[in-house]
């Protein structure tokens, strides 16, 4: 992750070094322009002094011709020495050519002739030194002339590379001002896009954070590119919507558990009509119907009894598997006893699966409404069975009848998620006990289990089957 502050100096560094280059492509430009024009006018400066010295060398000696004196002779030498001085200069300088070479050989003549006048001067030879003067002076006439010429030459030349350095020194600078005015332009563009992405974000995350704080938190999550701080910020800004999410939804359901459990007994209240004095009246007539022989009416009362001390008792509380079976098992016999043969009860139940927990009273809801819905209305044949067994380390519960089954509508209101109409299967009827409807048992078992799977399927004249699988 690349922090802002790293972006900025990054772009600073990269900005401040694209200046430097462009101060330093400008500078070498200057630099070599200057380089050119001071070895031009030093080529220039050293022809010149060439053709003085040449001059001064000449008059020297002819000065020493008139009069030959040593102090003459003297200063002749030094200016001789100094002319050879700048003729080894001259031959060194990196002009080369013809006239360079023309050149170089005049000043050898003249320098020669020179010479050659002093030691004729010597010999006191009149006609030879007076030959050797002249041409002497006709040499220093011509280095005069080549001097002008050459000079001449170089100024045109310099002129014209004058016309093309003040080009380019132009094009040049026009260069570096564009240069700069695109560095300038594109250090705006890229501040606006920065500034923009960090202030489109900041926008995103207000206006996500007003629209939690009106209670909606379903919104679409802020998406950013750009892996820095920003993004940093908005992953946790996400998560932590997430988290409020499903804290509400959290509270909501356990809102709802709540007024489930508080329905549930209210209808359970209104079944307990004083239970100790009912319970006590139940056990009192079951007794004296056993004293009396009337053993299996004092069976009917003892299994009412339990039923009802079962319903009545607090309906939060946590069972086993093993105690919903003893109680389905007790409101068979009640109603083997009032209906006969006409219906027919089947267990078929797994020990090891007893000791699993659930919630209280999950059973005999739905084998109510299986009775009451599915075969209260048959004459004959009706069937209701009760399959507890393991498959795939999951406990399932099977509770089927041969009744009237029910339509698909009927279905996935029963299933159907989010719904707040409690849908009850029971109706008023000689088999109603609980008053608690299926989505109510449903409702419960998922908040007590999160892992539990309920599923209803049914056929309209066939029958219904509900089957429910419990980790155990």
């Amino acid at each position: 992750m690349m922090k802002i502050r790293t972006k900025l100096l990054i772009y600073f560094a990269v900005i401040l070094l694209l200046i430097v280059i462009l101060f330093f492509v400008h500078e070498q430009g200057n630099q070599k322009v200057m380089e050119l024009h001071d070895e031009n006018v030093e080529h220039l400066f050293l022809l010149n002094e060439m053709t003085q010295k040449t001059n001064e060398a000449f008059q020297s000696l002819q000065i020493y011709v008139y009069e030959p004196l040593p102090g003459n002779l003297a200063s002749y030498q030094q200016n001789k020495q100094q002319l050879l001085q700048l003729q080894q200069m001259f031959e060194e300088s990196e002009e080369q050519g013809i006239p360079k070479n023309n050149f170089l050989n005049m000043m050898t003549s003249f320098l020669e002739q020179a010479d050659q006048t002093v030691e004729d001067v010597r010999k006191q030879d009149i006609q030879k030194y007076s030959l050797s003067l002249h041409e002497a002076e006709k040499i220093s006439g011509y280095i005069h002339e080549k001097t002008l010429s050459l000079i001449n030459k170089e100024l045109t030349n310099y002129q014209a590379l004058s016309l093309l350095v003040d080009e380019k020194i132009q094009n040049t600078k026009k260069m570096g001002t564009a240069i700069l005015i695109a560095m300038i332009i594109l250090s705006i563009l890229f501040a606006l896009w920065f500034s923009n992405g960090i202030t489109r974000t900041i926008r995103r995350l207000t206006f996500a954070a007003e629209e939690i704080s009106t209670g909606c938190y379903t919104g679409e999550d802020i998406v950013v590119s750009r892996k820095d701080e920003l993004w940093f910020l908005t992953k946790t800004f996400n998560e932590m919507k997430r988290n409020i999410l499903e804290s509400v939804s959290e509270i909501e359901e356990k809102a709802r558990m709540a007024q489930l459990l508080k329905e549930m007994e209210l209808k359970s209240l209104q079944n307990q009509i004083n239970p100790h004095f009912l319970f006590n009246t139940l056990n009192t007539i079951s007794k004296i119907s056993y004293i009396e022989g009337a053993e299996r009416t004092s069976d009917l009362i003892s299994s009412v009894s339990a039923l009802l001390r079962y319903n009545i008792g607090n309906l939060n509380r946590e069972t086993l598997l093993k105690d919903e079976v003893n109680i389905v098992k007790e409101y068979f016999f009640i109603q083997k006893t009032r209906f006969g043969d006409r219906v027919e009860f089947i267990q078929n139940v797994d020990p090891t699966c007893l000791s699993t927990p659930l919630p209280c009273l999950t059973l005999q809801p739905i084998i109510e409404n299986a009775f009451i819905h599915g075969i209260e209305g048959m004459t004959e044949g009706a069937k209701i069975e009760l399959h507890i067994y393991e498959e795939h380390e999951r406990v399932c519960i099977d509770v089927k009848d041969n009744g009237v089954g029910m339509d698909p509508q009927t279905i996935d209101r029963l299933l159907g998620a989010g719904s707040k109409e409690e849908i009850s299967l029971s109706k008023k009827g000689s088999g109603h006990s609980t008053g608690i409807g299926m989505r109510n048992v449903m409702d419960r078992l998922k908040l007590f289990n999160k892992d539990c799977k309920i599923n209803i399927s049914s056929t309209v004249g066939k029958g219904t089957t509900v089957s429910i699988q419990l980790t155990k």
